[in-house]
């Protein structure tokens, strides 16, 4: 089963209880063919967000635990990876890494990342990822909202929001236990129970906890004469608790706390590096939903990331910082034709590094804002939304508002619509980095740089059609995004040169210029007979550097994605395939000029098979890279070691090997 596209019209969502349409189709018109359902059972304000914004004009795409367990994925990266349309990823060295991430023309810090709701980018570097402690063994779906959502998320959400939503509440009994082996010593061990309590089950609880670990493989194709340690594992623990309580049919109150141990191995071409991790994620929410009229949400959370990063035998340095914040949010329908979503936010966050020698520095940050919606009596066709939000940060404030649309022509025919503005702030790194590592070639903070604000308008038109009596899901959309005060990276000025200690070379910049983004993305999807199932999606992307007239380094124009699922009916077994395409790369690697990758094909191969006739025994074959396809995610160069007069050598990092997945799992 592909990954979900939700499409209109999800009607009344605030009124009941949100079923996910979990199908290859779109979610489409009321006289679209029947859809299989599975259950979101909450109505909480932060649990319909998603649909609700894709009830309006948003593109979202929804990858649900069945396929994830399907095709064996390891982490959350690799779930995005492969089975989100228009989303390019690639890891740094493996699962459970740092990503780099494009989507509608982005950056990595282009795109917020949350779990539960909860925020989790690191606010130290805008462009370190947070998905090295998301394991997929807690993953109950993953939401991924396309465009500029500003408004509601607020900072950084300038392209889109990744959102990890973990094991979800049941009234019921199960679990869930999971042991798996692999190439590279790959182990795993996962499992979950859940259930209520009480004589009005008014007592839920969630309980998981997983350990992933592989002594690795090499991830560069050339290495310094002196590297002895060349491959990057990982070791990564994790343990989550969910408990709910309802103290009335009206209210209730949640809360999660998720503990992640990680030891990850970070190489370069000449040595090994530990990052040794320790995550804390606590939050708690209190929900009160008195009639189909009017929702309300209070939400606080503590998120504390703490890191020791060494290179054996030296000691370590701390880096780590401390996140939290409260919010509050209601949604009203006081009388016919609109509703009103209005809340306010609040976050505290301090961060340190003793490596690059960022202190503790503090930034709080105050919001509010507020969205109108159509309803269904105003137009059962037309849906129409509206809002503007307003940041308040030390000394920066910011003004962002959206505007969506969608407009039904016929039953099968949509038009939508999104134009929304979004601002960043700088990152630590990007204002107070002091320290050279290398020696070389590295860039100063600049205390003075000013936050980032863009503006993007996204298209799109879809619908349903029949083919060989078979109801298919497409749609075409495009995109354009002006940046103003975009941070990059500049040569230090000869004038100012002997301001900077030695070794930087560069400083962190305001471009005066605006930089514009355009790209266009197809989709296709839906079943070719009962038991099978495709999806297919292709995405052109025009990132050009104004200076150069060349596409950006590291940015692929095209790209595409597709998958394959069987999953016959009445049977104990399914198949599935994977498949993406990136495009044409480059990068100016020094010593070496303008050097092109890129241009490969992964395709990835999975199985299942039910030993018994309940379905609690399961077994799940994965081929990672089926083809043993070796390819550059990027490339660079170095100095070689020992070389007189210095001479450089160019590397490669590579994608993951062919991989062989095996999990054995009990379902009770």
């Amino acid at each position: 089963m592909p990954a979900l596209n939700t499409k209109q019209p999800l009607r009344s969502l605030a009124a009941t209880s949100v079923l996910l349409l979990a199908t290859s189709l779109s979610v489409a018109q009321p006289n679209a063919p029947a859809l299989q359902e599975i259950l979101i059972s909450e109505r909480s304000i932060e649990s319909t967000l998603p649909l609700e914004l894709a009830n309006f004009g948003v593109d979202l795409e929804i990858v649900t635990d069945e396929l994830v367990r399907n095709h064996g994925f390891v982490d959350v990266a690799q779930s995005l990876e492969m089975l989100v349309p228009g989303l390019h990823l690639t890891s740094q060295a493996g699962a459970f890494s740092y990503v780099n991430v494009q989507m509608q023309g982005s950056r990595s810090s282009d795109i917020l990342w949350t779990l539960d709701g909860v925020r989790i980018n690191n606010r130290l570097y805008n462009s370190t990822s947070p998905a090295d402690t998301l394991p997929s063994s807690m993953i109950e779906r993953i939401e991924v909202l396309k465009g500029s959502h500003g408004l509601m998320y607020g900072t950084q959400a300038i392209a889109g929001v990744v959102n990890v939503v973990t094991r979800g509440f049941s009234r019921t009994t199960d679990g869930n236990v999971t042991v798996g082996t692999g190439s590279h010593g790959l182990q795993r061990l996962n499992g979950y129970i859940r259930g209520a309590l009480g004589r009005q089950k008014q007592h839920k609880l969630v309980l998981w906890a997983s350990r992933d670990k592989t002594d690795g493989y090499e991830i560069y194709d050339r290495y310094q004469p002196t590297a002895t340690d060349k491959k990057r594992g990982y070791d990564v623990n994790s343990i989550g608790l969910k408990y709910g309580f309802d103290f009335t049919p009206d209210l209730s109150l949640s809360m999660t706390g998720i503990v992640t141990d990680a030891e990850l191995g970070y190489p370069n071409v000449s040595r090994m590096s530990i990052n040794d991790r320790t995550e804390n994620i606590v939050s708690a929410r209190l929900d009160y939903i008195p009639s189909d009229t009017a929702k309300f949400e209070i939400k606080g959370y503590y998120h504390t990331w703490d890191t020791d990063y060494y290179t054996p035998p030296n000691p370590s340095d701390y880096w780590g910082y401390e996140d939290m914040g409260m919010s509050a949010a209601a949604v009203l329908s006081p009388h016919r034709f609109v509703d009103y979503h209005v809340g306010y936010d609040f976050q505290t966050y301090t961060g340190q590094d003793d490596f690059l020698l960022i202190a503790g520095e503090r930034e709080d940050v105050h919001a509010v804002y507020t969205q109108i919606r159509s309803n269904d009596q105003l137009s059962e066709r037309a849906r129409l939304a509206a809002g503007v939000r307003y940041n308040k940060t030390g000394g920066n404030d910011a003004t962002v508002w959206n505007v969506s649309g969608v407009y039904d022509l016929t039953d099968n025919l949509y038009v939508q619509a999104m134009a929304a503005t979004s601002f960043m702030l700088p990152s630590a790194e990007n204002l107070y980095r002091m320290h050279c590592p290398s020696g070389e070639n590295c860039t100063h903070g600049n205390p003075a740089l000013a936050p980032e604000q863009s503006t993007a308008v996204n298209l799109g038109v879809g619908g349903n059609i029949t083919l060989m009596q078979r109801p298919l899901s497409w749609q075409v959309a495009g995109w354009d995004r002006t940046v103003d005060n975009l941070i990059s990276r500049a040569p230090i000025p000869a004038a100012l040169d002997g301001r900077f200690p030695a070794g930087f070379s560069q400083t962190f910049i305001n471009i005066a210029s605006e930089v514009d983004v355009t790209g266009t993305e197809l989709l296709l999807r839906g079943p070719v007979t009962e038991s099978l199932s495709f999806d297919v999606s292709y995405t052109y992307s025009r990132e050009v550097d104004t200076g150069t007239g060349q596409q950006i380094q590291d940015r692929p124009r095209r790209q595409y994605k597709g998958s394959l699922s069987y999953d016959p009916q009445n049977q104990r077994f399914g198949a599935n395939l994977a498949l993406k395409y990136v495009g044409d790369k480059s990068a100016n690697v020094t010593g070496f000029g303008r050097q092109g990758y890129g241009d490969y094909y992964v395709l990835d191969a999975g199985a299942h098979l039910y030993l018994d006739a309940h379905e609690q025994h399961r077994v799940t074959l994965r081929l990672e890279n089926l083809l043993d396809e070796e390819y550059a995610t990027s490339t660079s160069s170095a100095v070689l070691t020992g070389s007189d007069p210095q001479q450089r050598f160019q590397w490669r990092r590579l994608g993951a090997p062919r991989t062989v997945h095996l999990n054995y799992s009990y379902a009770f």
